[in-house]
């Protein structure tokens, strides 16, 4: 099996339970006899080994390889589903949110710093496009099951079984994943035919200048996308006047969008440039939330929603993408930063968003995401001033004139 289909068949099967855990949550604590607040507790604890795990995985990449990572994250992964299911009390649900949080982080990252060094544009959006496949999957396999009047510890379970079977396969196939011998100088091949030649690494400061704005964009993106679908329905119905059923769809539209455009946007910016799409992608973020902002009708709110998940879709794929070309070599511990940073921006923000929604209203939701759009683009034209290299979004408005790679001088995946 090639190891893109291995990426996106382990991305699918990690995202089924990932996006469950609210479905599950009330028939859990019944069981368990907790509060409702306790999930804030298991989202915690899952939360700061999400952010370790990521962030330590980039590192270990340098000395294993990513095959037998994934394989031994996805296993984790599966151990931590069914000791949940059996779980007798609270403590043994939040010691299997941290495994799973442990496993999904070191797959999150693997995934994303073998993508960035191996796949082109188009495949490491499919391959974030099947984890939103997964994340679209994992509530309806749950709604049936739970509706049919199975138990949530057979909820669990079956998703447990599915990542013991993605994890044996894994196994199975973990010398694949070896990078081909003189791939790198195959890879410098390829830059030479392209015209870009690699140029001398930046200073140590200049450098660490550049993973801090990588990791500081991805934390502010990372909480839109994630703020959007978690208050879109509170911000259309009370914000916007909308029923509740037209709101759910609303949102489940959104996270459509999503995975449309990683999708659709992937082997465009394969054709055109990842620069360039990147770029009008962060431009077109903050428009999608001016009109979720601006006074009018709901439906104005409605397709500025449809454009923000959208216009964010490819973002973080393509920024992992290049992440090699704005630090250099060693980029791996970078990219798995920036993978953990996505781990706190999409707790983070969203909450403090919702302290702004319970202090002013619903309607809060829309200027908070502008906010931070332009923030998020301020930050990005940072980046590009920090390699001084033209702006992208400016360069394909004005065909005109010849594409530049971004940065200047690096090799394009």
């Amino acid at each position: 099996m090639p190891v893109f289909v291995l990426s996106c068949l382990t991305y699918l099967a990690v995202a089924l339970p990932g996006s469950t855990l609210g479905l599950i949550w009330p028939s859990m604590r019944a069981t368990l006899h907790e509060p409702v607040g306790a999930l804030g507790i298991v989202l915690l604890v899952g939360v700061i080994a999400s952010v370790a795990s990521s962030a330590v995985t980039g590192r270990i990449l340098s000395r294993i390889a990513a095959g037998p990572l994934v394989a031994v994250g996805a296993a984790a992964v599966g151990v931590a589903l069914a000791a949940e299911a059996a779980a007798p009390a609270l403590w043994v649900v939040a010691v299997g949110s941290a495994v799973f949080s442990l496993g999904f982080g070191a797959i999150d990252s693997a995934l994303n710093v073998y993508a960035a060094g191996h796949f082109g544009a188009r495949d490491i959006n499919w391959m974030h496009a099947s984890y939103g496949l997964g994340a679209t999957a994992g509530p309806l396999l749950v709604t049936a099951l739970l509706g049919s009047g199975v138990s949530w510890r057979w909820a669990f379970g079956t998703m447990a079984i599915v990542l013991a079977a993605v994890a044996a396969i894994l196994a199975s196939a973990r010398r694949r994943w070896k990078e081909p011998e003189r791939g790198r100088e195959a890879e410098r091949g390829r830059q030479a035919e392209r015209g870009r030649e690699a140029k001398p690494l930046p200073g140590r400061d200049r450098r660490w200048g550049r993973v801090l704005a990588g990791v500081t964009f991805i934390t502010v993106e990372t909480g839109i996308e994630s703020a959007a679908g978690i208050w879109g329905y509170v911000f259309l119905t009370s914000g916007k006047g909308l029923p509740d059923v037209v709101a759910g769809v609303v949102v489940s539209a959104y996270w459509a969008m999503m995975f449309a455009g990683r999708v659709t946007l992937g082997p465009v910016a394969e054709r055109v440039g990842a620069s360039r799409v990147l770029a009008v992608a962060v431009a077109s973020v903050p428009a999608g939330a001016l009109l979720m902002t601006v006074p009018g009708p709901a439906f104005v709110a409605v397709a500025g929603m449809m454009l923000l998940g959208l216009a964010a879709a490819p973002v973080f794929p393509l920024l992992a993408l290049t992440t090699a070309e704005r630090i250099g070599d060693g980029s791996a511990p970078v990219v798995g930063l920036q993978v953990a940073a996505s781990a706190v921006g999409s707790a983070a923000l969203p909450s403090g968003i919702g302290l702004a929604i319970g202090a002013v209203g619903a309607r809060a939701l829309g200027p908070s995401l502008l906010v931070l759009g332009l923030a998020m683009c301020l930050v990005y034209w940072l980046m590009l001033r920090s390699v001084r290299a033209r702006p992208a979004l400016a360069l394909c408005l004005c065909p005109c004139r010849r594409p530049a790679p971004w940065p200047a001088g690096a090799a394009s995946r």
